[in-house]
């Protein structure tokens, strides 16, 4: 099992929870260009009478859930001269103020302006000396809706991680909302641990690393091993678990060094259409969502010019979790799939992308248990930022190929409304992260019958990321057409045969 980032050493004094070896890597890769935070935009049906002090209300609530999830009131603690993986320790205060903000959309309020704000306020960093949370009330949409961003740090949690988190923050029934709370620093409990402290810890933590990982290299040997070696019948190899035979994907627009900036836009297609089109053709829902992400990237590359020959390659995140595990850390691994952009017609393409996840699935299946999400990290502060800020000020992603274009991922989520303050929650579209040499995420969360596709890329790379958004649901009906049974010419009726007199 991954390591629990969020457990608590025996220190009498208090619960020190290091951060697993995944997690940590969020905030070693982690620079201007590139935030490691995850998010979420949503639209709330608020009553006109309600808007005013819609924000006030949702801080109040917020305060009065803080001891719900973990993830609220806890912060990073350095280790002394950075020995070992920073640690979550108690926070001592929440400026609520901070934390739940209030913005408005200068007129005339459209959804584009809706999304120009998210990619602007998903560019920013989190503070580290805070809990690593954020929310924003949105105001001045001019359908009357309330949009509503969130975001929490990737180091904290994953995607089904964020799920467990909503779930302490929305309601599933419209519950009233709390007597509004004092604005400005909320006073906790804890308090931060001393330096010899951590210190300590962070010793007996890495010595448990070191004998852990010493445990499992025979199984993790075995099972990649597995996967390297090819068998009778068991295909090419480490191909299958990287999606084919190919080691590097085709470079494109979307691959190379990010700017600061964000670009963000939204769509949702019925989940009810996606799972019967899936169906028909003994698919999984994500393999239809590959196969429409394939076909908004084919036709927006050719309409740039630069469709490589080559199929693209997404790198798609599989949960190592355990089902029912809702710990507040990262516990997931990457794998590669074709998204088959080299085949033109569209159902076609979504058959190639079925018969390729068969074989991932299989190739994983054996690996998944085996694979830590937490290894010894002594060196690894100092390493993984090293290497990120060569990475970064040399511009090597515009210089080496890159391993995917693209990362596709799609989040199981609720499939009941939720509520916040009594407000209906309309819907769900995730915000993630774009990174050096993969400059555009698409992430797509399931929502009370719905499927709600997140796009943020780096706006120099895509402009117009509103029309890649428009391209998922062109790709879409194109697919579900070219899946439908062929309609039967209606006959035309026969004349009745006269009988002879006789």
């Amino acid at each position: 099992m991954p390591h629990d980032s969020a457990a608590p050493t025996s220190d009498p004094q208090g619960p020190i929870g290091f951060l697993n070896g995944l997690d940590a890597l969020f905030l070693y890769l982690e620079s201007p260009e590139t935030p490691m935070h995850i998010g979420s935009m949503h639209l709330f049906e608020v009553p006109e009478a309600e808007r005013a002090d819609f924000a006030a209300r949702v801080r109040a609530h917020v305060a009065a859930r803080l001891d719900r999830a973990e993830a609220f009131t806890r912060m990073l603690a350095p280790m002394p001269l950075s020995l070992a993986n920073p640690a979550w320790v108690a926070a001592s205060e929440i400026d609520l103020d901070h934390h739940v903000r209030r913005l408005r959309l200068p007129a005339p309020g459209t959804l584009f302006q809706l999304h120009d704000a998210v990619a602007s306020l998903h560019a920013r960093l989190l503070d580290r000396r805070r809990p690593l949370w954020e929310m924003v009330v949105i105001e001045g949409l001019a359908s009357g809706e309330v949009g509503f961003y969130a975001k929490v740090h990737h180091a904290g949690l994953d995607g089904q991680a964020g799920v467990a988190l909503a779930q302490a923050v929305y309601d599933l029934v419209p519950r009233a909302a709390h007597e509004p709370a004092p604005s400005g620093r909320l006073r906790m409990t804890g308090e931060p641990p001393g330096m010899f402290r951590l210190a300590a810890a962070g010793a007996r933590h890495n010595t448990g690393q070191l004998l852990a990982l010493g445990a499992r290299l025979p199984a993790i040997a075995r099972s990649l091993a597995s996967v390297v070696m090819p068998s009778a019948g068991s295909g090419k190899g480490i191909g299958r678990l990287l999606g084919g035979t190919e080691l590097l994907a085709p470079r494109t627009v979307l691959n190379g060094t990010l700017s600061r900036s964000r670009a963000f836009a939204s769509a949702s297609i019925p989940l009810e259409r996606v799972r019967a089109l899936a169906e028909r053709h003994d698919a999984s829902i994500n393999d239809a969502v590959l196969a429409v992400c394939g076909g908004a990237l084919r036709a927006w590359l050719q309409a740039h010019g630069g469709l490589p020959s080559a199929p693209l390659l997404a790198a798609v995140p599989v949960s190592l979790r355990e089902r029912g595990d809702t710990q507040p850390n990262t516990q997931a691994i990457m794998a590669r799939m074709t998204l088959a952009t080299d085949l033109a017609v569209p159902l076609e393409r979504l058959l190639r992308i079925r018969d390729a996840s068969v074989r991932i699935k299989g190739a994983l299946r054996g690996v998944k248990s085996a694979l830590p999400a937490d290894f010894p990290s002594i060196g690894l502060p100092w390493l993984g930022s090293a290497f990120w800020t060569v990475w970064s000020r040399a511009r090597l992603a515009d210089r080496v190929p890159p391993l995917a274009n693209v990362v596709v991922s799609n989040v199981p989520g609720p499939q009941v409304p939720l509520y916040l303050c009594g407000a209906r929650m309309l819907g769900y579209w995730p915000v993630s992260i774009p990174t050096h040499g993969v400059g555009l995420n698409i992430t797509v969360q399931s929502y009370a019958g719905s499927l709600d596709f997140g796009l943020i890329a780096c706006r120099r790379m895509v402009p117009d990321i509103e029309a890649l958004a428009a391209g998922i649901l062109a790709a879409f009906d194109s697919l579900e057409t070219a899946s439908l049974p062929e309609p039967q010419p209606a006959r035309a009726p026969r004349a009745p045969r006269r009988r002879k007199a006789t």
